[in-house]
C-alpha cells in the first residue's frame, strides 16, 4: 500500500484554458479560485468602461474597450499558468520513485 495517498488530479490545463476564452473568469471558478475570477471580472469592466470614456469616437471597438481587453488577455494566460502550474506539482507528486534518488535535478532530464 502506497503511504502516501493520491490527491486527485487536477483539471486539464487546456479545458481551462479554453472555458478562459469562452468566458472570462470561468477558468478560474474551474480552478475553484472563483474570487479571483471575479475580480478580474470587476477590473475588466471597470478599464473597459474607463477606456470607452477617453477613447475617441473613430476608435474601433477594441480600441474603445482597450483597458478591458488588456485585462481579459491577463485573466486567459493567469488561469492557464494557475492550471499548469497545479498539473506539473500533481504529476510531479504522482510520479513513480517521486524524487530522484541521486538528488540531481538534471538527472531526470
Amino acid at each position: 500500500m502506497n503511504s502516501q495517498a493520491t490527491s486527485p488530479a487536477p483539471p486539464n490545463p487546456y479545458f481551462v484554458l479554453g472555458a478562459a476564452i469562452v468566458l472570462p473568469g470561468s477558468g478560474h471558478v474551474v480552478l475553484g479560485v472563483p474570487v479571483r475570477g471575479l475580480q478580474f471580472l470587476f477590473f475588466m469592466a471597470i478599464l473597459a468602461w474607463v477606456t470607452a470614456k477617453i477613447a475617441p469616437p473613430d476608435a474601433s471597438f477594441i480600441g474603445r474597450h482597450a483597458g478591458g481587453v488588456l485585462i481579459y488577455a491577463l485573466s486567459i494566460l493567469d488561469a492557464y499558468k494557475i492550471a499548469r502550474i497545479r498539473h506539473a506539482k500533481w504529476v510531479h507528486n504522482t510520479r513513480q520513485g517521486g524524487d530522484s534518488a541521486s538528488g540531481d535535478p538534471q538527472a531526470d532530464l
